[in-house]
């Protein structure tokens, strides 16, 4: 009161509540990749702030849309808040890895004479693609005849039952003799 006046009209207040943000994953809950491959997880509504657990195998942990890159099969949390509130709970992404194929050569080295073939042989991957296939009858098997006409490195790649393609070739070398 001001020299003994008093107002009786009241001052209102009016607070906003804000519901929590309730995050979701674009593209499901779970990812399947192959080791050495990458998976983005996105998190949806834009956030003010993100942390992502564990930080380790991403490329950054505090972004909308990290770069997952593990070894092993990952269980990923993350949680966030906007406009000063927490996210309404974490939500978790499962990045299953799976293994590449891993070759196994009968021999990695022949020697035939010119005019000659000689069959290759690898196995550990459901299906194969071998290179050069020039001189190679069934260069997408596991086991190609080749009949080189000089000296003659091949590779062989493949892929196995999980869809992983592991890139790393195999090597056979067949030294041909005039």
């Amino acid at each position: 009161s001001v020299a003994g006046c008093t107002n009786n009209t009241p001052a209102t207040v009016t607070v906003n509540v804000s519901p929590p943000p309730t995050l979701s994953i674009s593209g499901g809950n779970t990812y399947t990749i192959c080791n050495g491959s990458s998976q983005t997880l996105t998190v949806n509504p834009a956030l003010a702030t993100y942390t992502w657990t564990p930080a380790a195998s991403l490329n950054n942990a505090t972004i909308q849309n990290p770069t997952a890159n593990p070894t092993v099969t990952t269980v990923y949390t993350v949680s966030g808040t906007a406009s000063g509130c927490a996210a309404s709970a974490p939500i978790t992404v499962t990045v299953n890895v799976n293994p590449l194929p891993t070759y196994s050569l009968t021999s990695n080295t022949y020697t035939i004479c010119n005019g000659a073939s000689q069959g290759l042989s690898v196995s550990g991957a459901n299906t194969y693609t071998w290179a050069p296939a020039v001189t190679l009858t069934g260069a997408n098997t596991a086991t190609p005849n080749a009949t080189p006409t000089t000296t003659t490195v091949y590779s062989v790649t493949g892929t196995g039952i999980n869809g992983c393609t592991n890139a790393t070739p195999a090597t056979v070398t067949v030294t041909v003799n005039p």
